[in-house]
């Protein structure tokens, strides 16, 4: 992977600062530490940080056609690019590289806008057009790779991470407290927001068209799913099996793909443990592998991941973390994610990121995506549950009004339309903004109410699909977990961003478009079936993993409670600080007096139910959005340094071009 910014300037053809420009690109210069390029001309700036993976020498971008009128920077992997290549030459194309991103400029030139109907990856692109001054930028169909924008002084920026918007000196770092409220509900950042204000993120399966001055975002592709009952009964499980596990070879055999070595993340669960065994097979040898364990959790799965490696003949290097670990690491995430997060877990990911850097790793193969299309979160299972007993899940909407649980928005939540059509969704995403509709009542300030007036955190789900209604419950589930919490949390907190941090590029096979189409055909009672989580893939699973890894049941990897990392007695002392009087005033955001009474809730012995379980992830919220803010929006509110964007000096003439 690497990382991209740049400008367009929407009025006129105004020359772009190169310093600006520079200072953009230092600032993601851990997405690229091989090599950085920049280009100006009037009107338009691109810039990259490079992470050499294909074609080493002769990748370099910016990169052309053959008559250089379109120009690309690219961020990410099209893992068909040998195939593409050489459909391209024989249509008359000439290649001055072997490298995946020469393929964009020679595809858009078949193809304008309508490239993306013809690539597959993960990917953040930005297509310039020069001869018809058009600009095309687009995110890939899962969210995996990150793309920011904002407009300011006419010109339009965007970049793969906000800090090169904070970079180039045209705007300041200011809080969105709907982006905060929405993580409080949904536990995700939004699809389509930052944590800044004024500052965009392109939703997943999204494009932002740039022509005659006016950016238009649409819409270029969105998951499906048969009418319910019309899921793939042209075939048995016996033949749904096969060919899972030939799709699933296939996405692995595609991210094997590069000029350097491939290794595993593992975990004691069944899907990273199938990613590793399909890779060895793929692979013709055990490939190594990485794993973290927390050894003061619930569960450490450190012994089981050993087991599985052992089976497999794979070297595995073990990272055995402390909860006073995960809590010093935190400020890395938050720095990394450029944003709170919700669970504490992902400061194990930027230490194992690290890790691999430190070896010398630059791409994983990651687990990631399985739970989403083969029903493996727990909320699939209470979605089943509901259709049981509704009575359980559904109360009358006049209780909740009265208890204080629906959102706090005029128009009821999840009762007004259209999502009150989608009962699988509201029965899932109801339970989880109740509990955090529940927390953020015990910690908002009056100031963070008073700037949520009129707002819905629903509406940034962005489930904007006409067809959800036709779903079967249990998809609209999964189309919900794609469209929300993988990419507001899974890429944020523990995919691209944590991994980049460490230059490295995580490659999740689960989420190919190929295996993703498969998920989407399955019946669902194929996905859970007698209570049991993916169902069908354990039965993939079986064929290359002995039975007791197969079959393991699903846990969450966790501290025990969210909070637990930052109740601890060794806890570090930039929490006590972020929490105090003064800092919590300082932001405006939560409640003094009501945080410090939870602390002492939270700290006495008690029965952990619902409201504790919703008042610790709660907690873990204030302290993250503490932290972030004391992090990008001027410091002061602690101990710990905070991050400061690198100098806007003046240009290097090697490194600009024009």
């Amino acid at each position: 992977m690497c990382g991209i910014v740049g400008a367009v300037d929407l009025k006129a053809r105004r020359e772009f600062p190169g310093e600006r420009l520079q200072a953009m690109c230092a600032a993601i210069a851990h997405r690229g530490p091989d090599d950085e390029q920049l280009w100006r001309e009037p009107g338009l700036a691109m810039g990259v940080r490079r992470l050499s993976i294909v074609d080493l020498q002769g990748g370099r971008q910016p990169i052309t056609n053959e008559s250089g009128d379109v120009r690309v920077a690219f961020n990410g992997e099209l893992f068909e690019y040998p195939e593409l290549i050489r459909q391209l030459k024989s249509n008359g194309h000439r290649f001055k590289s072997r490298c995946d991103t020469e393929v964009w400029a020679h595809l858009y030139e078949d193809h304008g806008d309508g490239v993306l109907d013809h690539v597959k990856g993960q990917f953040a692109v930005s297509i310039w057009d020069s001869s018809r001054r058009r600009l095309l930028l687009a995110r890939d169909r899962m969210g995996i790779c990150p793309l920011y924008y904002t407009e300011v002084d006419g010109w339009l920026l965007w970049a793969s991470e906000v800090k090169s918007l904070l970079a180039s000196g045209l705007i300041q770092a200011r809080p969105d407290p709907a982006a905060i409220d929405h993580l409080f509900c949904f536990l995700a950042a939004p699809s389509n927001r930052s944590y800044f204000a004024g500052v965009r993120a392109l939703p997943a399966g999204h494009a932002l068209q740039v022509r005659d001055g006016r950016a238009r975002t649409v819409k270029y592709w969105d998951l499906d799913f048969p009418d319910a009952g019309d899921e793939d009964r042209s075939q048995t499980a016996l033949q749904l099996t096969d060919e899972l596990d030939e799709r699933l070879r296939t996405s692995i055999r595609r991210r094997l793909r590069g000029d350097v070595p491939v290794v595993g993340y593992l975990s004691g669960g069944v899907d990273s443990s199938l990613i590793l065994a399909m890779a060895s097979k793929e692979a013709g040898r055990p490939v190594p592998a990485y794993t973290v364990g927390l050894v003061d959790a619930n569960k450490n799965e450190l012994a089981e991941a050993a087991a599985t490696a052992e089976y497999l003949g794979s070297p595995l290097v073990p990272l055995p973390l402390e909860l006073r670990e995960m809590a010093e690491t935190f400020p890395e995430v938050v720095t990394a994610a450029e944003g709170p997060l919700v669970d504490t877990v992902c400061s194990s990911l930027v230490r194992l990121a690290q890790r691999v850097h430190a070896d010398g790793i630059k791409v994983a193969l990651t687990g990631e995506g399985a739970d989403e299309g083969l029903a493996g979160y727990m909320w699939f299972k209470w979605q089943r549950l509901s259709r049981l007993f509704p009575a359980w899940f559904m109360e009358p909407r006049h209780r909740r009004r009265k208890e204080g649980l629906l959102l706090h928005t005029a128009d009821g939540g999840w009762d007004h339309a259209p999502y009150r059509a989608f009962a699988g969704v509201r029965t899932t995403q109801q339970v989880t903004a109740e509990v955090g509709a529940q927390s953020r009542k015990a910690f908002y300030s009056p100031e963070m109410w008073s700037q949520l007036a009129g707002y819905n955190p629903v509406d940034d789900l962005n489930l904007t699909n006409e067809r959800m209604a036709r779903w079967h419950p249990l998809n609209q589930v999964s189309y919900v977990a794609y469209r929300s919490l993988l990419g507001g949390l899974l890429m944020i907190g523990k995919g691209d961003r944590v991994a980049m941090n460490a230059s490295v590029e995580t490659r999740p096979p689960f989420l190919d478009e190929d295996v993703v189409e498969l998920c989407t055909r399955i019946p669902p009672k194929l996905k859970l079936r007698w209570g049991t989580e993916k169902w069908i893939l354990r039965r993939v699973a079986e064929r290359y993993l002995p039975k007791n890894v197969a079959w393991r049941k699903k846990h969450m990897f966790n501290t025990g409670s969210f909070s637990s990392a930052f109740m601890h007695e060794a806890r570090p002392a930039w929490v006590d600080e972020l929490l105090s009087e003064e800092s919590l005033r300082a932001t405006g955001l939560f409640d003094p007096e009501a945080v410090h009474s939870m602390r002492k809730w939270l700290a006495s012995p008690q029965k952990q139910d619902t409201t504790w379980f919703s008042n610790s992830l709660g907690l873990t919220v204030v302290v993250a959005s503490q932290l972030w803010h004391h992090t990008f929006c001027g410091g002061g509110l602690c101990s710990h340094s905070s991050w400061t964007p690198p100098p806007i000096e003046a240009s290097s003439p090697a490194v600009l071009s024009s």
